[in-house]
């Protein structure tokens, strides 16, 4: 996959996250941050857990998965 799919991906996914996740996303450039650094954690769950997702469905939900955890996790920071 081209550097321009990552990152379409990478939007898609950071922006379905912040919808799931009751937000409303964080515009192009966050959707995409959150979305990219959400592939690598969701890459990396996967891997932990024993699951493989391939073409361009499963990078997508891995993404998806791995923004959720981030946006989780963040807001789980802002509370203290």
């Amino acid at each position: 996959m081209g550097i321009l799919g990552f990152l379409l991906i990478g939007i898609v996914a950071g922006w379905l996250a912040g919808k799931l996740m009751r937000g409303g996303g964080f515009g192009l450039v966050g959707n995409m941050i959150v979305g990219i650094i959400g592939a690598l954690i969701g890459g990396f769950l996967f891997g932990i857990l024993g699951l493989k997702a391939s073409g361009l469905i499963g990078s997508l939900v891995t993404a998806t998965v791995g923004a959720i955890v981030l946006l989780f996790l963040i807001s789980m920071m802002r509370k203290r």
